[in-house]
């Protein structure tokens, strides 16, 4: 059984789960794993300029011999040339006529927010890319205004989302609902892989046992509860099949997403902020460290 297609606002639909290629993917030839993502079932693809994979994702997508209509290509757009070139670039990359989904990475970085949408809108009105929207936009001030001064709506946001930073990210959810912008969920496995022995493990184990699913599965059908689309991804076949094997699943109650809700807002560990702060050296690196990138870079936090 396949997932259903979210409706985008623009009327276009979106694969409810989507193999990414950022994370440990990045700067890597991981045309393999994306051509046994595709062989597995995986019919959305996200990519970005600053991963350095566009020519990876390329590479697996005209291997798959697949036509163009039965996969979804998302890459990302980062400062530093304009718009028009950038996205002709990736194209190129992608061996591509138009991407399905074009994103602004980072736009915290963006010099002049406004100005790059409206490219990105002559971008969907020349027909190099079906959709639009933006990654990374967690300030619903910036996302208001944003709307306020453009013709088109963003489609989709792509935000870092797992049951520990869910009530951090509560109010850039609650706007991306009220103006029927998609949120695309990267990284929701945290609580495994990143927070493991914390409060949402116990949610998360309860659950896995009614539906027979695994925790991780679990995670992916808290972020369907919650209505958003999951970036995922993994070099092992088993664990792609597991991601996708979702769609034979039942969903949670609202009392099981609502525990899952109420474990993360205890906060991760604190065995792992132990580990972090207890070596004061390593503390006081990381520190000084993301203090001269903000510095020289004007970066922040870079995510996904």
């Amino acid at each position: 059984m396949a997932l259903e297609p979210v409706i985008l606002n623009d009327g276009n639909k979106i694969p409810p789960i989507a193999y990414g290629t950022g994370s440990k993917m990045k700067f890597h030839d991981i045309t393999q794993y994306i051509e046994q993502a595709i062989e597995v079932g995986f019919s959305h693809i996200d990519t970005a300029v600053f991963y350095q994979t566009e020519k990876y994702v390329g590479r697996a997508i005209k291997e798959s011999g697949l036509a163009r209509s039965e996969l979804f290509v998302t890459t990302k757009y980062f400062q530093g040339v304009s718009v028009e070139k950038s996205v002709r670039k990736s194209l190129t990359n992608l061996g591509l006529q138009y991407l399905d989904l074009y994103l602004i990475h980072q736009p915290r970085v963006i010099f002049n927010l406004v100005k790059t949408w409206n490219e990105f809108e002559k971008v969907q009105q020349d027909g190099l890319a079906k959709s639009i929207g933006v990654s990374n936009l967690v300030n619903v001030e910036q996302l208001e205004h944003l709307i306020k001064v453009s013709e088109v709506r963003p489609a989709v946001n792509q935000i870092l989302l797992h049951p520990y930073n869910y009530h951090e990210m509560k109010p850039i959810l609650d706007a991306c609902a009220k103006y029927n912008i998609v949120v695309e969920a990267y990284s929701s496995l945290s609580p495994i892989t990143t927070y493991p022995g914390g409060p949402v493990d116990s949610p998360l184990k309860a659950a896995a046992q009614r539906i027979g699913a695994t925790p991780t599965q679990v995670i992916f059908m808290w972020v369907r509860a919650k209505g958003a689309v999951i970036i995922t991804t993994s070099t092992t076949k088993a664990h792609m099949e597991e991601y996708l094997a979702i769609a034979n699943l039942p969903a949670l109650t609202e009392e099981e997403v609502a525990s899952i809700d109420a474990a993360g807002a205890e906060g991760p560990p604190s065995n792992f902020v132990s580990r972090l702060c207890g070596n004061k050296m390593t503390l006081a690196v990381v520190f000084a460290t993301m203090l001269l990138v903000y510095r020289c870079f004007g970066l922040g936090r870079m995510g996904y």
